[in-house]
């Protein structure tokens, strides 16, 4: 019995791997125009077009100069079933998700 259920359990890490993998992402690609950490906003919709929908999120404390930065979510999508939120602080693009539409 035990020797039956050992060949799953590598399946099984290996599937909950690859799902946390797709979850976050360096770049995301526009058409043939490709955007990466640390683009600015008017570089991003200049490569992939207005957002569908743009969520104000709030306002964090730079580490540095200790002022505050707006936090805004851009949403892009859906494209084969799957929406691309991309988060902005501070004017810099800092986390690309993708997430199945639901």
């Amino acid at each position: 019995m035990i020797m039956r259920s050992l060949p799953f359990i590598p399946f099984a890490t290996l599937f909950a791997c690859l799902i946390s993998a797709t979850a976050q992402a360096d770049t995301m690609r526009c058409g043939s125009a490709l955007v990466s950490l640390g683009d600015r906003p008017f570089e991003v919709e200049r490569k992939c077009g207005a957002p569908v929908h743009r969520d104000p999120i709030g306002y964090t404390l730079g580490s540095y100069d200790r002022r505050e930065y707006m936090i805004e979510e851009w949403v892009y999508g859906p494209s084969n079933g799957m929406l691309s939120i991309l988060r902005f602080e501070g004017n810099r693009l800092t986390a690309i998700e993708r997430r199945r539409e639901r």
